[in-house]
């Protein structure tokens, strides 16, 4: 799987470039996961050289972190039955990095902090969106 398409290597860069600015605080716009672990990764922005991302590092031990952590590093793990590091192809979130920071502080991992945020703001349901006069 492709961990980085050019879309989200482009958004990542975007955030990189505006790092500094009063106010910033970006929302993540990847998330990679172990398979078959606890480990999760959000990240807001890629450095120049193109590995490097930052973002909030969950190794799945009680105590998520903001930090940076090598793109090239996480596709060359090699898990059991052959799979590696694979990304959330849904992934989406409105919640600045600092939101979920501090949730994942909180509760003691990303994924707990995902569904708290999500029980905040839930993701609308496309059937009850959807207008009934429509088609």
């Amino acid at each position: 799987m492709e961990l980085l398409t050019p879309a989200l290597r482009a958004a990542l860069r975007a955030n990189a470039t505006s790092a500094g600015l009063p106010g910033y605080d970006p929302a993540p716009v990847l998330k990679l996961f172990n398979p078959v672990g606890h480990a999760t990764w959000l990240a807001t922005e890629l450095d120049d050289d193109g590995d490097v991302l930052f973002g909030l590092a969950d190794l799945g031990f009680g105590c998520p972190e903001l930090g940076y952590f090598s793109l090239c590093e996480l596709a060359r793990v090699r898990l059991p039955f052959g799979l590696g590091i694979e990304r959330d192809i849904g992934f989406a979130s409105d919640f600045p990095l600092s939101r979920w920071a501090h949730a994942a502080r909180v509760t003691g991992s990303i994924l707990r902090a995902e569904a708290i945020l999500r029980r905040e703001n839930p993701a609308p349901d496309p059937e009850l969106s959807s207008d009934p006069t429509d088609g």
